[in-house]
């Protein structure tokens, strides 16, 4: 029973939180006039919405994904830092101009604590991101196996 109620608590949290980075996504729009890399602010506020849409999804299959409690919870937390880091870093290089790691939405190589920061961030959402769709990916199949 107690199982069961920890997986509705992560999925209903997941649908919170998916909201509350797509309303992020959709207000960071309204300041894209006037950052430093405009391009960069438009990739903001689709990375906002994009992430906000992938935790409220998650959160929706959150019932189908037969993993172990603390691999859920790993689950649960490296998708929400995952999801909100992707947006800081990308919010974080058009207010500032930096983001050397992203070129195609024209950052340009900022001062060393900034970048750093969104290096970081970069570095470890993208590692965060493949766990999280490998455990998801290996609880849905179990969870398909069981349901066999």
């Amino acid at each position: 029973m107690e199982n069961n109620t920890k997986t509705l608590q992560y999925a209903n949290w997941l649908i919170f939180f998916g909201i509350l980075l797509f309303l992020f996504g959709l207000l960071i729009a309204f300041c894209i006039p006037i950052m430093v890399n405009q391009r960069m602010g438009l990739s903001a506020h689709l990375e906002g919405t994009m992430n906000g849409m992938f935790l409220v999804i998650l959160g929706l299959i959150w019932s189908k994904i037969s993993l172990q409690g603390k691999w859920l919870k790993i689950t649960f937390w490296l998708s929400i830092y995952s999801s909100f880091a992707n947006f800081l870093a990308v919010t974080l290089g058009a207010i500032t101009g930096a983001g050397k790691m992203m070129p195609i939405a024209g950052g340009k190589e900022g001062n060393f604590p900034v970048e750093g920061l969104i290096s970081f961030l970069l570095i470890t959402l993208a590692i965060a991101m493949v766990v999280v769709c490998i455990l998801v990916l290996s609880g849905l199949y179990k969870f398909i196996k069981q349901s066999s």
